[in-house]
């Protein structure tokens, strides 16, 4: 079956509007440029709740979806436990192929 939603991330990482690794989504939630993170389901219990405390701080939207091997190769790039989309239509267009 093809993810869709994976396919919406690959589309935003090749937009130029998705940012991955540790220290570049902490900054683009930081300085509000994110609108989605995407965190891997199968993330440490640690990045989970550092993601999550600071969307829930930053009012950024935050969800756990996929796994670090299928978040990184979306993006054509090794295992990604954190994703960040920053760019509005394209973060409620993903939300709406994982909720479909």
């Amino acid at each position: 079956m093809i993810d869709k939603a994976m396919n919406m991330i690959s589309m935003a990482m090749k937009a130029g509007k998705l940012v991955s690794g540790e220290f570049a989504c902490e900054q683009a939630i930081k300085d509000g440029s994110g609108c989605l993170c995407v965190i891997a389901t199968d993330a440490s219990a640690n990045t989970k709740k550092s993601f999550s405390n600071s969307c829930e701080f930053y009012g950024i939207k935050y969800i756990e979806y996929g796994t670090k091997e299928s978040l990184g190769h979306a993006i054509g790039k090794e295992y990604r436990a954190s994703i960040v989309v920053c760019d509005e239509n394209l973060s409620l267009s993903i939300l709406d192929k994982i909720h479909g």
